[in-house]
């Protein structure tokens, strides 16, 4: 559902669940125990690669599981999913989604909590699916591209559903690079590699910083980050 590889000091996990890697109970758990294993091996220089397998980044719901769940559960998987984001928006280590095919809905939604996007040139749409399947969008979910997407855009992408191809979201700022299918890891990996030497604490704290209202209301925990004693802060 999950692999979990390591390349030099950047960690690359890649989804490879059912249905295109659609969200439902089951691979949301499995995210959040990849998350933490990265975060629990991180030593030194590092930082975070996300990216699917097939078709599919992330095809968004599993609505076929969701239908079937209780209220309980789906009321769990709102709070997981929430927090899914609001975590990697957070998150402590640099991050970026390789975009290796379709990243429709939440699969969208995941891809914008990550620090930067590469997408294939020739392959896979991002789209944020919502008003042609009839699903409301939680607005605490929405803040996540209202803070990465410019207003026409979001416009665009919300209320038409409008698809964006891979050099389309790099000239709307969606995504910061398209490549082809055998470069997507490699231009990954050279991109986030810069950042993944800064200086663990303090790049934490001002990642923090930056997104601290959207990760506090998606329902991430406090970061424990703290500036080390003596340090000049603006």
């Amino acid at each position: 559902m999950i692999e979990l590889t390591q390349q030099d000091h950047i960690s690359i996990l890649t989804m490879d669940g059912a249905e295109g890697n659609a969200f439902d109970l089951e691979f949301l758990a499995a995210l959040h125990e990849s998350l933490d294993a990265v975060e629990a091996a991180a030593d030194g220089p590092a930082a975070l690669v996300i990216t699917g397998s097939g078709k599919a980044f992330s095809a968004g719901l599993n609505i076929a599981a969701l239908m079937g769940y209780q209220q309980e559960q789906l009321t769990t998987f709102g709070i997981e999913i929430k927090r899914l984001y609001g975590r990697l928006i957070n998150f402590p280590l640099p991050t970026i989604a390789a975009i290796n095919g379709h990243a429709f809905a939440a699969g969208a939604f995941l891809a914008l909590a990550c620090d930067y996007r590469v997408m294939r040139e020739d392959r896979g749409w991002f789209c944020i699916s919502e008003v042609d399947v009839g699903v409301p969008i939680n607005p605490d979910v929405l803040a996540v591209a209202q803070l990465k997407l410019a207003p026409s855009v979001l416009r665009d992408a919300v209320l038409m559903g409008k698809r964006f191809g891979g050099t389309e979201c790099v000239n709307l700022r969606i995504a910061d690079a398209a490549c082809s299918e055998d470069s997507l890891i490699p231009s990954a990996v050279e991109l986030i590699t810069a950042l993944s030497i800064k200086e663990r604490e303090i790049f934490a704290v001002l990642k923090a910083t930056l997104y601290a209202s959207y990760a506090t209301t998606l329902g991430a925990t406090e970061s424990t980050v703290k500036l080390k004693a003596g340090t000049i802060q603006l």
